[in-house]
């Protein structure tokens, strides 16, 4: 593990001897990077984002709580993804490099724990090896109150070309977007031709997708739901911190817990992600 900065952010790197690293920044508990051990960069970082800590990063993997959007009276997103958060330890287990993360209620700036009055303690544990990467997000109510929220893992996955990335896994799966009421997909491969913005709700298994000569496997455990979106030509020219041609080179799989769960003082809520790269035939 070494200490270094990404842009202007503080940030710590972990490697595995078999050449896989990830490199996460202390703002926001942003993983902004992930090599796997052939080198290639699995994650897309926007070349517009500010990386001086005046805004959420756009790219790599913030870390939402304890609101999903506009969901709620909060920020939009919900502050983890803006908060200082303080390494706790790192290590190597069975040769996979990992680092983890912490947040409580006492390191937010005062409006905004004033305005989220509740005791918590956030992990984030990152873990990379070979061609594979997980990431376990631990809520702890260490206070005397219940509390709703939700959470997800916003991952921009780096591809090579939008219109030949290809996801599998969510035929039949009820979803949610822009035109009510909600919808089963029909098909069995999801395609892009422009924008698209789905919630995918009580996800089945996991999901694949492939791009290039690569296919990730996604699965995941405690969120319940699946957010997948690309901004399209037209949104992402309206996005100050995305290049107008960036869009057609990632696409965003989160893994997700929508609707507010409501955690029990003294409990805890665990929700993890294992993804995995394998090359295609």
């Amino acid at each position: 593990m070494s200490k270094n900065t990404f842009g202007q952010l503080p940030a710590v790197t972990i490697r595995a001897a078999d050449g896989a690293q990830a490199t996460v920044t202390l703002y926001g508990g942003h993983l902004v990077s992930w090599r796997s051990s052939d080198g290639r960069e699995r994650l897309f970082c926007s070349r517009e984002s500010k990386l001086d800590g005046s805004r959420a990063i756009r790219g790599g993997v913030p870390v939402i709580f304890p609101q999903f959007g506009a969901r709620g009276a909060g920020m939009r997103h919900g502050f983890a993804r803006v908060a200082t958060w303080q390494q706790a330890a790192s290590g190597v287990d069975d040769g996979a490099a990992w680092v983890e993360l912490r947040l409580t209620q006492d390191a937010l700036p005062p409006a905004i724990a004033a305005a989220w009055p509740f005791a918590f303690a956030l992990r984030l544990r990152v873990a990379v090896r070979d061609q594979s990467l997980d990431i376990d997000f631990t809520v702890h109510n260490t206070g005397e109150q219940a509390f709703p929220f939700s959470a997800a893992l916003h991952s921009y996955f780096a591809i090579e070309r939008l219109d030949q990335a290809r996801i599998t896994g969510l035929q039949r799966v009820r979803y949610s977007d822009e035109t009510p009421p909600d919808a089963l997909q029909a098909e069995e491969v999801l395609q892009f031709a422009d924008k698209l913005d789905r919630i995918y709700h009580q996800l089945p298994g996991p999901l694949q997708l492939a791009s290039g000569g690569d296919t990730l496997r996604l699965a995941q455990q405690g969120f319940t739901d699946a957010v997948v979106w690309n901004p399209g030509a037209q949104d992402a020219a309206a996005l100050p911190d995305l290049a107008d041609d960036e869009y057609t080179r990632f696409v965003c799989i989160e893994a997700a817990l929508i609707e507010p769960d409501l955690l029990a003082a003294g409990a805890a809520w665990h929700g993890s992600a294992q993804l995995q790269f394998n090359s295609i035939p």
